[in-house]
């Protein structure tokens, strides 16, 4: 590799990767020997040839009460203390591996020691890989994106009432993570009030005008006489009522009846319009606890004249032992109710979901079969008999108590978007006598298109679940396709590229106005719409994810355009333009991430060299330790640079091994402003992009950091997967995932790590597809 001169990237390509840190080699710049023959020698082990290392360079300040960075090495000195804690152990191997620890001037290891400590942490916590852990997810709550994208899936409306609700809590940079997605009380009232105002819009009841007449004032033939206030048929006849009707619609025709019972028959009835006959139906409601008879039906403006026609009379005089028999039907009332809402009888939603109200005595077996389709949609599984019950029961109270189907519907359908079947993702292990489980068909259904779209299974996914053909590869390589060109995995670039890629901090970042009179709302939008657009390009096109470090194109309105001084370019709507010879290309550069990452009124590499550290590499600088001063120190005085302050804060030894890393990469990007503009100068002074990176390499300006970062793609690639992965599977990808996180890594590089591959691989992994089951075999 060289001797005084090492790369950087000659480092990286000799790195290793552990719990989700990046171990360099040793970054030792003493000259090559000549290769000798030596002996075999034993394998390394803790005991002899770690722990020795750890008491002689690291317990000075890792042990006691308070140990450096809260991380207590001396206690429990053995292989089996260091396998119960796999992350602090991984990150050891880490600091140690980069030479950033121990600190400058503290006794320092030797080449041999840093890679002997490295290796034995490697190989010992990496395990077998044949029998590693899929991980389990702690049950998910619905954060607020997939509450609004499933009800809007699910019942079709457009409005967002999770948008009201309390912020959803981040973990390991995602806010879909199982493990913080609690719920409080507040969060259940707003649930309840979200439930009623979805149903409201998904199904409606609506306030119209109702012209009613009661039955005894209606005209009548031979056969229907007033009595008691009704219209009593006492033999065939007609009843009716003219209306008037001065908005054309839909109207609901409404008859209040009863009947007397006689013969093997109810009472039959014709609803007439005119001389047209609507409707024959039976009243099977008696006469002492009357039922409401609805028929919809569109009219236009003018006079109806509505009847209505007793049709099956039936008398049977007393004799012979029997009893006199006499059918008869009594009409208390009718009505015209409309129009309804604008002449809609229905929303998409409820004319699916129940097409035609039934009369009276089909309402409990319609609103089943309406509820079992609408509750195993919602709770993503197929629902029970014993939880169907129970919607029914709910469904038959509100029925009942208004006198109306559609608001029996409104509460059960309440109560499903209330149960916990909706609001979280439920996977149930059961007994089970193995460390693990698969996945059935409508879990992996689920997994896929909360993973992709932030929302419920498709009718696709749905079919493929309860014909189990979910979990072929084959099947769940195609519906991944699928999905990613569908217009609901925009899903996947406002929920996942977002957060991974920090930009939700732009809607806070307010720069200098004075000093940067540019900015304003629009041009923060534009620079968001550049990065959402440029991810869909990388996504949908199946890209190499490469071109997240660095490509030869972007999207641009005329307003970003004349920021980055493209010319050709004019509106507000964006256009592919071409990079090259501009010093951009990739994310990296974009408006959208150096805003993030710079203060008010200046730069900051440090934010700058921690976001690449972060994001890209995947190797995040442990947090400041407590009391460490920031750039107000004593030494460091306002007429100094940037570089300068950082370079007097790096004198501290406390902070100079994180800053020694996260301040070169920063230094890269130092020909951008805070709103992403390029310049040469800062102020009177001019731009020093320079930077020395660990190991020795040496770059100018962005263009050659993006070199280095490109040359060990696969660095960047394990990054992304991790990322990914934890985004998918809703848990941290730790130590332990390391296996699988190597599957799909492996996998894709042949194919230059592009992206739909990449989500293919997660898919098809074992983390994505099974779960741990805790007490398996007990």
């Amino acid at each position: 590799m060289g001797t005084a001169n090492k790369t950087w990237i000659g480092l990286i390509a000799g790195a290793s990767f552990l719990g989700g840190v990046l171990v360099l080699p040793t970054q030792i710049t003493a000259q090559k020997k000549p290769a000798t023959k030596t002996s075999q020698t034993a394998a390394p082990t803790f005991e002899k040839d770690v722990a020795p290392m750890v008491t002689k360079f690291c317990a000075s300040c890792h042990s006691g009460k308070e140990p450096s960075g809260g991380v207590l090495l001396t206690a429990g000195m053995t292989s089996a203390a260091v396998a119960k804690n796999p992350t602090a152990w991984s990150r050891v191997a880490a600091r140690v591996g980069n030479g950033t620890m121990p600190p400058k001037g503290m006794p320092m290891p030797t080449d041999a020691q840093r890679k002997q400590m490295v290796a034995w942490i490697d190989k010992n916590l990496a395990g077998d890989c044949n029998l590693a852990d899929p991980g389990k997810v702690t049950l998910r709550r619905l954060n607020k994106e997939e509450y609004n994208n499933t009800v809007r899936d699910l019942m079709g409306v457009s409005i967002r009432p999770a948008d009201d609700f309390p912020s959803d809590d981040v973990g390991y940079g995602f806010d879909n993570i199982g493990d913080v997605l609690s719920m409080s009380p507040l969060l259940m009232e707003k649930y309840l009030a979200a439930s009623e105002k979805v149903v409201k819009a998904a199904i409606r009841i609506p306030k119209t005008k109702v012209q009613s007449v009661d039955g005894a004032s209606l005209s009548a033939t031979p056969g229907a006489v007033p009595r008691d206030g009704t219209m009593f048929f006492v033999s065939n006849g007609t009843a009716s009522q003219k209306f008037k009707v001065t908005t054309s619609g839909w109207y609901r025709i409404r008859l209040k009846m009863g009947e007397q019972h006689a013969g093997d028959q109810y009472a039959l009835m014709e609803l007439r319009m005119g001389r047209d006959k609507l409707t024959s139906f039976e009243v099977r409601d008696p006469i002492g606890a009357p039922g409401n008879y609805d028929f919809p039906t569109k009219l236009l403006a003018g006079e109806y004249n509505f009847g209505v026609t007793f049709a099956n009379d039936y008398y049977r005089p007393a004799g012979n032992g029997q009893k006199q028999e006499d059918r008869n039907a009594a009409l208390f009332s009718i009505e015209l109710i409309g129009p309804i809402e604008d002449g809609q009888v229905k929303t998409t939603f409820q004319q699916k979901l129940v097409p035609s109200v039934p009369p009276k005595e089909g309402w409990d077996l319609a609103a089943r079969t309406a509820l079992s389709s609408f509750a195993t949609r919602a709770y993503r599984r197929p629902v029970s008999t014993e939880e169907l019950d129970r919607l029914v029961t709910v469904f038959k109270y509100g029925a009942r108590s208004a006198d109306s189907f559609e608001t029996g519907i409104q509460l059960a359908c309440q109560a499903v978007l209330c149960n916990p079947n909706f609001l979280f993702r439920v996977e149930l292990d059961g007994a089970s006598a193995s460390a693990s489980r698969s996945l059935n068909g409508y879990e992996v259904a689920s997994r896929l298109s909360y993973f992709l779209w932030s929302s419920m299974p498709d009718d696709t996914l749905f079919a493929y679940a309860k014909s189990g053909e979910i979990v072929k590869p084959e099947v769940l390589a195609e519906q991944v396709k699928r999905m990613l060109q569908d217009p609901k995995s925009d899903a996947l670039v406002e929920n996942f590229a977002t957060q991974w890629l920090q930009l939700r901090k732009l809607n806070n970042f307010e720069p200098d106005a004075k000093q940067y009179p540019a900015f304003n709302t629009d041009l923060r939008e534009a620079m968001l719409t550049e990065t959402r657009m440029y991810f869909t390009e990388v996504m949908r096109g199946n890209k190499p994810i490469t071109e997240f470090l660095d490509s030869k194109y972007t999207y641009v309105n005329e307003p970003l355009a004349k920021l980055y001084g493209i010319t050709g370019v004019s509106g507000k709507d964006f256009k592919r333009v071409s990079t090259e010879g501009t010093g951009r290309g990739g994310v990296i550069t974009q408006a959208s991430v150096l805003a993030i990452t710079s203060n008010p009124t200046r730069t900051s590499p440090t934010k700058r060299g921690r976001w690449i550290l972060e994001q890209i590499l995947g190797t995040p600088p442990p947090p400041p330790p407590p009391g460490v001063p920031d750039l107000a120190d004593k030494h460091i005085t306002e007429k100094m640079s940037v570089r300068q302050k950082l370079e007097e804060h790096r004198k501290n030894p406390t902070c100079a091994a994180c800053h020694r890393e996260m301040d070169a990469l920063g230094f890269g990007f130092e020909n951008f402003d805070p709103i992403g503009k390029f310049r040469s100068a800062d102020g009177a002074a001019p731009i020093d992009a320079s930077a020395d990176l660990p190991g020795g390499r040496k770059f100018t300006g962005a263009t050659q950091l993006k070199t280095i970062l490109m040359a060990d793609k696969q660095l960047f690639a394990r990054s992304f997967v991790e990322k990914l992965m934890t985004y998918a599977t809703g848990r941290g990808v730790d130590v332990q995932d390391r296996c699988f996180v190597d599957d799909v890594v492996k996998a894709t590089s042949a194919g230059n790590y592009k992206f739909g591959e990449i989500v293919a691989k997660i898919v098809a992994s074992d983390p994505f597809k099974k779960r741990k089951v805790e007490g398996a075999g007990k």
